[in-house]
């Protein structure tokens, strides 16, 4: 067993990384974390009656 650092082997110090701001990891939101994918309706909430439903101690 190894005790180098793979990463020194492979010359990775050298390595160019794209840092540009339109470089993408992952999106904002995925498709699945939308009213469609959730299957609601969109534009429509219910913000205000969930408001309206809290409970009197989290006043």
């Amino acid at each position: 067993m190894s005790t180098e650092d793979p990463g020194a082997a492979r010359g990775d110090d050298d390595r160019t990384v794209d840092l540009s701001d339109d470089f993408v990891v992952l999106p904002e939101q995925t498709s699945d974390d939308t009213d469609h994918g959730w299957g609601e309706p969109s534009g429509g909430g219910n913000d205000d009656w969930l408001l309206a439903q809290r409970p009197p101690h989290w006043d």
